[in-house]
């Protein structure tokens, strides 16, 4: 079940800090390291601050985007040290490690750490279900990159050793289980979905106004299953084939 949760690192300036990570993540035995456009890597220095995670290194995923990473992803945690203009929903430490490991009995999971200097970008987290927010000293709340990666790994681990298992990757519908569409689906249908409003005119790109901000957060809240995703792309598919005529 660790096997199915992956820590991805987004646009990491300080090759140290992937070595850090790297050797945080071991120590509490994950496993999956993904790495979207590093500045550096790899790199001697990674190595040398991972001390006998080179293991993880090596099998390292480099993504050319965040979507990469996320492919085939079912529940998606975005940490950031900001909370936002509009509110995302929101989650601890804590209350993130047991839902990862619950997810991850079926399904696979991605804790998304940001850059050091600015974390992630709303358009990052739009692609989340959560955002995850360490709690801190408010005079002072910058943690290292590597701190944040070990104080979830440390989570993570303490959740699945107390048993924090479960199947939550099915939506509990009286009498039926259905399954949750993964990340890089849903990027597909955020897409439809804005070409389709642009298409009946009720979308102007060029004054968004938060719209699909506001769209994002209300379908990761809602957490489609599969049914109701192909009912939702249909619906957009016969829209913009009505609207053509």
């Amino acid at each position: 079940m660790l096997a199915n949760i992956r820590v991805v690192l987004v646009n990491t300036t300080h090759p140290g800090n992937i070595g850090a990570a790297a050797r945080a993540m071991k120590t509490m035995r994950l496993e999956k390291l993904y790495l979207v456009q590093p500045e550096k890597f790899p790199c001697a220095e990674a190595t040398a601050r991972a001390s006998g995670a080179d293991d993880i290194l090596a099998a390292a995923h480099v993504c050319d985007s965040l979507d990469a990473a996320l492919a085939g992803c079912s529940l998606v945690f975005g940490a950031s040290a900001r909370l936002r203009t509009i509110a995302w929903p929101q989650v601890g430490p804590r209350e993130c490690a047991q839902l990862a490991v619950a997810e991850s009995a079926s399904g696979e999971v991605a804790l998304v750490f940001g850059r050091e200097d600015s974390g992630l970008t709303n358009a990052e987290l739009e692609r989340c279900h959560y955002l995850m927010h360490i709690p801190s000293n408010p005079a002072y709340s910058s943690l290292n990159l590597a701190a944040a990666v070990q104080v979830m790994a440390y989570e993570v681990m303490m959740a699945y050793d107390m048993g924090a298992v479960g199947d939550a990757s099915l939506v509990r519908v009286p009498g039926e289980y259905m399954e949750r569409v993964t990340a890089d689906e849903m990027a597909q249908f955020y897409e439809h979905l804005r070409q389709t409003m642009i298409d009946i005119e009720f979308f102007d790109p060029a004054k968004p106004r938060r719209l699909m901000r506001r769209m994002h957060r209300m379908f990761n809240r809602i957490q489609l299953d599969r049914n109701e995703y192909n009912i939702l792309r249909g619906i957009l598919t016969a829209v913009q084939k009505k609207h053509s005529k």
